[in-house]
Order: C-alpha cells, then sequence, then structure tokens
C-alpha cells in the first residue's frame, strides 16, 4: 500500500487563514446558537446526519467501515459519511468550509502542522476536560496534543503519528565494507563514501525540508520559539546554523537528486532498475509505511505485481537516524489531528464519534494497520516487528513544527522549500537565515511576510 501526504495549499489561503476563520467562527468556540441538534426529554441525543473528513488515503477502508457501522449502531436513527479530501486542497477547503455551519463537516482530519493555526482562528469546538480523560487524556501523543491546544485549552486530539528512518541496501553497504553509522557525522560520511555519478549515496531532494529539519533539530537549534505573545524565527540561532550546515555538506556530498526537488517517490529508488544495474539510491529517508514500496516484486492472492515489503533483509534493512552524539535524532513527526468543527450542528453526536475513534478496539485497528495510535499504551501492538519498533523508538524522540498560529501560511507559502532549495544551491547559511528570519516571524504571528 502505497500512500502521499503533501500538504501544499495556496500562500493566498493560507496568509487570510486566520483572519477568514476568526471573523466567521464564534469566538468561544461552542456550537453556535442556533445548531439544530436536540435532545429528548429522556436526555437522548436526536439523530442526525454526520459528517467526517479524512484527508488523503491514510484510513484504510476496513477502518471507514468499522466507523460507520459501529457509529450508526450506536447512534440510532444516525448516520454518518466519510468523505476523502485530498491533502493538498484541505487547507483551502477547510478555510472554506469549517466558518459555515451549513456545509461543514462535523468533524475532520487536518495535518498536526495544520492544527495551530486553526485553533488559533477559533475553528474548533474546545474538548471538555471531562472528554479529554474519557478519550485518553495524557496517554494521548502529548506533543500532537500540545499542536492542538491554545493556553492549555484542547481543540484538537491526536489521530494517528508516523516517524522517518533510513532504509537502505544492506547489499551494497556491505559490499562497500561501511556498518551502520553511530552518530550523525558517521552518517554524512557513509553516504558520502557510497554516492556514485549514477547513485546517490543518500537520495535528498534540495527543497526536502521536512526531512532535513531533522539535523537541525539533533544539532540543538528550533525553528522558531515564543517570545512573551510573539513567535520569532529562529534560524539564525547558533544551533540552527550548525544544523543547517551539516545538512547542507551531507546534501552535496551525498545526493544526486535536483536542488529544485522535493515530495520525491525515495521509495522507488531503492528499488532494482528494470534494465538491471544498481538503484537510484543507497539510503533513503522517509515514513515507515514507505516499506511496502520497497521490496523485490511478487504476485499477490490478485494475481497483481506487488513489492514484497522488504523481506529479504539481507538486501533491505532499515536504521534510525543517529544523533550527534549517537542515540536516535530527533526527526520530524508525520501525522494528524482530529477536531469536531466549531459550527457543527450535532456537537454531541461528533464527541460520539471521538468516542469511537479514541476507543480500544479503534486505536489496535489503527495499530495494526501501521499507523500509530493516538493512544501511547497501544505502541506495543506495533512492535512486533523491526519495522514497529523503529517506528515506536523514532516518534518518541520526534518533534513538530512550531505551534504558531501563522504556520500554516508559512508551509502554504513554501517559504522552507525555497530556503532549503537555496541552502543546497550553495548559499550562505548564515546571511539565508537572517533574511528568512525576516521574512518567517511576521508570518508565524499572522501577519503577510
Amino acid at each position: 500500500m502505497k500512500r502521499t501526504r503533501l500538504v501544499a495549499a495556496t500562500a493566498a489561503s493560507t496568509i487570510t487563514l486566520a483572519m477568514a476563520l476568526t471573523a466567521c467562527a464564534s469566538d468561544d468556540t461552542e456550537a453556535p446558537a442556533d445548531s439544530e441538534e436536540t435532545t429528548s426529554e429522556s436526555g437522548e441525543v436526536e439523530p442526525g446526519d454526520l459528517t467526517l473528513w479524512v484527508a488523503g488515503g491514510d484510513t484504510p477502508d476496513e477502518l471507514r467501515e468499522y466507523l460507520v457501522d459501529t457509529f450508526e449502531a450506536e447512534n440510532e436513527g444516525s448516520t454518518l459519511t466519510i468523505e476523502e479530501q485530498d491533502w493538498g486542497d484541505l487547507v483551502t477547503k477547510l478555510t472554506t468550509s469549517l466558518p459555515d455551519a451549513e456545509n461543514t463537516p462535523d468533524v475532520v482530519e487536518l495535518g498536526n502542522t495544520q492544527a495551530p493555526t486553526f485553533t488559533n482562528a477559533g475553528a474548533f469546538r474546545e474538548i471538555s476536560p471531562e472528554l479529554y480523560e474519557e478519550l485518553g487524556g495524557d496517554n494521548l501523543l502529548q506533543s500532537f496534543v500540545e499542536a492542538g491546544s491554545v493556553d492549555g485549552t484542547v481543540y484538537a486530539l491526536p489521530y494517528y503519528f508516523g516517524s522517518r528512518y533510513m532504509f537502505y541496501r544492506a547489499d551494497i553497504w556491505s559490499d562497500a565494507g561501511i556498518e551502520v553509522p553511530t552518530t550523525l557525522a558517521e552518517f554524512g560520511d557513509a553516504v558520502t563514501e557510497l554516492r556514485t555519478d549514477d547513485m546517490s549515496g543518500f537520495a535528498l531532494g534540495g527543497q526536502d525540508w521536512r526531512n532535513g529539519i531533522s539535523w537541525v533539530f539533533a544539532n540543538g537549534g528550533e525553528l522558531a520559539v515564543k517570545e512573551g505573545e510573539e513567535w520569532v524565527s529562529t534560524l539564525s540561532d547558533e544551533n540552527t546554523i550548525a544544523g543547517l550546515e551539516q545538512w547542507q555538506d551531507v546534501y552535496e556530498g551525498a545526493s544526486n537528486v535536483p536542488a529544485t526537488e522535493r515530495d520525491v517517490a525515495y521509495w522507488d529508488f531503492l528499488n532494482d532498475k528494470a534494465e538491471g544495474g544498481a538503484p537510484d539510491a543507497a539510503t533513503i529517508m522517509a515514513p515507515g509505511w514507505a516499506r511496502w514500496s520497497i521490496g523485490d516484486l511478487t504476485e499477490n492472492d490478485e494475481g497483481e505485481e506487488v513489492r514484497d515489503g522488504m523481506a529479504d533483509d539481507s538486501k533491505f534493512d532499515i536504521f534510525a537516524l543517529p544523533g550527534v552524539d549517537g542515540g536516535v535524532a530527533p526527526v520530524f513527526a508525520g501525522g494528524s489531528n482530529m477536531a469536531v468543527s466549531a459550527q457543527s450542528q450535532h456537537p454531541e453526536l461528533s464527541e460520539n464519534l471521538l468516542r469511537i475513534i479514541y476507543s480500544d478496539e479503534y486505536q489496535t485497528m489503527l495499530a495494526e494497520n501501521g499507523l500509530g495510535p493516538a493512544n501511547t499504551e497501544f505502541n506495543s501492538i506495533m512492535e512486533t516487528d523491526k519495522f514497529g519498533e523503529i517506528t515506536v523508538e523514532t516518534a518518541e524522540n520526534s518533534k513538530l513544527t512550531p505551534a504558531a498560529p501563522g504556520w500554516a501560511a508559512v508551509e502554504g507559502a513554501s517559504v522552507y522549500e525555497e530556503l532549503f532549495q537555496k541552502i543546497a544551491e550553495g548559499g550562505d547559511v548564515t546571511e539565508l537565515a537572517a533574511e528568512y528570519d525576516e521574512t518567517i516571524t511576521p508570518m508565524l504571528n499572522g501577519q503577510a511576510g
């Protein structure tokens, strides 16, 4: 199963997002006064038609069917419709639909990096402390909880997490006499040595900041911090610069992928070429689900040719990106949050759906399908093989992008893609850091850069 997550909203829609939502959403993020949801004399919630938006194809059909069947069985007379939204259009559609009580989805999935902008704009209903505890409380993945919170009030909960680690051609590394590195510097030396004219030692596009910021985090740097009431871009911090310079060295020494590339299907680079010869890369960095696009071709039960998921560990293998002084580097965590629209006319039914999503049964299903569960008590279900073990290990050491109200605007305007391309092209990191700090800081606070 091959999944992609591309977040490419237009700059115009994301820069004006906070203004648009704040103008239309209720100030206290409670349900609108004209909510159609009522309760019967017995105190039960009246039936209604609920809409859930899921982002991309990450939620398997089996899980979608479970949500519909369970919700409709537990809420007699109600229906649940699940609508899939493309990641590339998600921010624009949320911006348009969430403030509109007549057309808003009731419950939405959105990327963890998008959550801060919408929560700060008042787009979601508050998750009450009582409901928060009922749905998992402090067992929920806290970095994602923080991304969906404002001043200690929770509005968006984790849905699932994914983490990035290294996939590599064990046969090529072994033939070169190179062992799995134990420090970040050793990694850079190894993949630089493996590079040839036809094969990247480490395939990395120049604009690929989502992988690249792991070098920043590993060196103790941050992308931005909150000073008082304002967010400030911290690219010029000495630790951040050290990470960016180390990433620049790795890109220049190990990758044949152009500086203009991003969102590359790196998993294909590890597979043998159809015409024979070496693969396009000896090493890649990707989320855990990439394994299902890597490996030798085999035939499934339906007679279709598929990859065997790296069944031959003498040919393909994995390791966590090492830290500066060893251990595991703090990589950027992927994943989603889940929230109830502030304009939902079925807030209580929406909370009932959340109870199903955060139930033991559904959390187990997430883990069994390779999606890191929101409730960390279910991580052990994933740790049945080396892929699950390393997913949990890297996730526990992962970091998120800043929970600034304007972060979606920064992403939507492709500011980091532009910055990393210039670094990949050999630009002076210190000068670029100062330049982009001036651009990014106002955007982080909801102002046009």
